[in-house]
């Protein structure tokens, strides 16, 4: 029978991750060497492989909890809106600040994962990708629930993209404590999607 892992070891992990995004966002994933992320989690390389096998194991760990904390927030926002009431477009608001409540956390991780994935193996590489398409799927029809008259399936992948394209970079540029803060964002984000899709569109849907 395995010995179960314990909490501090479960502790220690996690901030061996928090490290490693750091090291990865800063250095690129193919520049971090384990020698790198073991000198900034204070350790020796001997001691970090007692947590990770291998930088490839740290980076399939990170990209694997990062992507199940995205669809987690999903069924949160989920629950949320069901437990209040929420009407369609009330609830693609809550996700929009939600998604950004995380990103305002989580920039290296959120780095890794558009930047970092082609790196894992095959099988991986392929559980990653899958769960970044149910995110865009959730989002798609988040959208489509909320902008009915605007959003159909001719346009709902632009329009979705168009969403993912204005808040997953935002650790390029917008800096927690600056003049503008993630929740200011994400009510920008939301102003422009009311803007842009709550009148009918002039455009006449393709046959």
């Amino acid at each position: 029978m395995a010995r179960p892992v314990s909490a501090h070891h479960e502790l220690r992990r996690d901030e061996i991750l928090n490290v490693a995004a750091a090291c990865f966002a800063r250095q690129s994933y193919p520049a971090t060497s384990m020698n790198d992320i073991a000198a900034a989690c204070g350790t020796s390389k001997a001691r970090l492989y007692h947590y990770y096998e291998s930088k490839e194991a740290i980076l399939s760990d990170l990209l694997d909890r990062y992507t199940q904390k995205l669809l987690a927030i999903i069924g949160q926002v989920e629950a949320t809106a069901h437990r209040q009431a929420l009407d369609e477009r009330a609830t693609l608001h809550e996700l929009v600040r939600a998604f950004l409540r995380e990103y305002e956390t989580s920039a290296t991780r959120h780095a890794a994962l558009l930047g970092s994935a082609q790196f894992l193996g095959e099988e991986q590489r392929e559980v990653i990708l899958d769960r970044q398409r149910d995110v865009v799927s959730a989002v798609t029809r988040f959208l489509r629930r909320a902008y009915p008259e605007r959003v159909n399936k001719h346009n709902e992948t632009a329009v979705a993209m168009t969403l993912f394209g204005m808040i997953n970079w935002t650790f390029t540029w917008l800096r927690p404590g600056g003049t503008l803060s993630y929740a200011d964002f994400a009510d920008e984000v939301i102003a422009m999607l009311d803007r842009g899709l709550s009148s009918p569109s002039s455009t006449p849907t393709p046959p």
